[in-house]
């Protein structure tokens, strides 16, 4: 009975993501979604194109076998899609806290829709995958959404813990 239960939840996420992905291809994206931010600060998650994600995160082109971290803190990485549902659950949870870890840490966002190359470059087969990126050792990926205590606790003993002052 318990495989039943769990054949027919994951039946449900799988039909659920694929079906907004087709109506995703039809709808015309608003200039808002498709806008990259990038306004100078880090109390909002930033949006980046892969060019920039080469510039800002990791340049996987020239350093292919090898993770060099470019930034100056620690980071997360949210690879979505504007139609996923456990996507939009995790979105206003990283606005909150890309505020209250302001000047700590950078909290990016990739739509995988839009940078393809990109997420086929890291794999991405789920969405949301979150990569957490510290500023010493290796980054760790994780698939699928999780609330905010436990984004915080990943932040606090991972990110901040890695190499960067609290």
């Amino acid at each position: 009975m318990k495989k039943f239960m769990f054949a027919v939840c994951a039946l449900f996420l799988l039909v659920a993501c694929n079906n907004g992905q087709r109506e995703s291809k039809q709808e015309t994206i608003s200039e808002e979604k498709t806008q990259v931010l990038d306004n100078g600060t880090d109390s909002a998650p930033v949006h980046l194109t892969q060019k920039q994600f080469l510039e800002k995160v990791m340049n996987y082109e020239e350093n292919p076998n090898e993770w060099i971290y470019r930034g100056d803190k620690p980071a997360i990485v949210d690879f979505y899609a504007t139609w996923c549902g456990p996507c939009k659950m995790v979105a206003p949870i990283l606005e909150d806290l890309a505020k209250e870890y302001k000047g700590r840490i950078y909290i990016y966002k990739v739509d995988t829709d839009q940078e393809q190359e990109l997420s086929n470059a890291f794999g991405i087969t789920s969405i949301p995958s979150l990569l957490f990126i510290p500023m010493k050792g290796q980054p760790q990926m994780i698939q699928g959404a999780i609330d905010k205590n436990e984004f915080k606790k990943i932040i606090d003993e991972f990110l901040l813990e890695n190499g960067q002052p609290q």
